[in-house]
């Protein structure tokens, strides 16, 4: 579904590349984690997947397409397919929850009979149907995840781009939203990248995860491979986050899903 080859970032100024040869597949309705420290390029490869940036050097393909090579019009019609959730939740704090899940509709001029019906039935799969009405300051964080799951649906995306969606919430409502994409992937058969630094969120969610360290991917593989047979320093470093017994959990738990 995705696949970026030789793919280079450089910045003006900056005297480095943000990316530096990354080449990775991404299957279609796989769950696939990028993990890294800060700094390392999660956030600049995620742009380059719906093209708010693009490559210096290399290709970046979603659904077979060369997405650098679009024209306005087609990259429009590309990004409906691609559906995204930040780390700051990203909600318009003038409009109601049900407003800013039909604001991408509003702009894809979908009619308002339609985009109604689609708001109320985006806002049952979440789980907020009760708070429709209300305001994103009157919402707790996991709640303000779930209405931009809802939004990022909205205009039913193949892919689904995670930008540390979950870094600014407790533990238990991070199970709860990784919950919610787990069934997402699953009933839908989205494809989710999630970029994340966080081990416990790939152990939760992914299938496979690759890992990035001063923009060059250095190791990847299933989740079970990862965090039984992890070399490099950058695996290992975070996986010292986690003790062993979660660390033995993990591989056992993914060896029996």
């Amino acid at each position: 579904m995705i696949r970026l080859v030789d793919v280079e970032k450089h910045y003006a100024g900056t005297g480095g590349a943000a990316l530096d040869g990354v080449s990775l597949e991404v299957a279609r309705g796989e769950v696939f984690g990028v993990i890294g420290q800060s700094g390392a390029g999660k956030s600049t490869l995620i742009r380059l997947i719906n093209a708010l940036e693009h490559p210096t050097n290399g290709r970046v393909e979603v659904d077979g397409t060369d997405i650098a090579s679009l024209a306005p019009t087609a990259l429009r019609v590309l990004r409906r397919r691609i559906g995204m959730i930040f780390q700051n939740f990203g909600l318009l704090s003038s409009r109601t929850v049900a407003a800013n899940i039909a604001f991408p509709l509003k702009l894809a001029d979908v009619p308002g009979a339609d985009r109604d019906a689609k708001v109320a039935a985006l806002l049952d799969r979440v789980g907020l149907t009760d708070h429709a009405d209300k305001y994103p300051a009157q919402l707790s964080g996991g709640q303000k995840q779930r209405v931009g799951i809802a939004r990022a649906l909205a205009t039913d995306p193949d892919v689904l781009l995670c930008d540390e969606a979950t870094s600014a919430l407790d533990p238990e409502t991070t199970r709860q939203v990784l919950g919610l994409l787990r069934d997402l992937n699953r009933d839908l058969g989205l494809t989710i990248v999630l970029i994340t630094h966080e081990m416990d969120v790939v152990r939760a969610v992914c299938d496979r995860v690759a890992v990035l360290e001063r923009g060059r991917i250095v190791e990847t593989g299933t989740v079970e491979h990862i965090f039984a047979n992890g070399r490099h320093a950058a695996t290992r470093r975070m996986l010292q986050s986690l003790s062993h017994r979660e660390r033995e959990g993990a591989v056992r738990s993914t060896a029996e899903g």
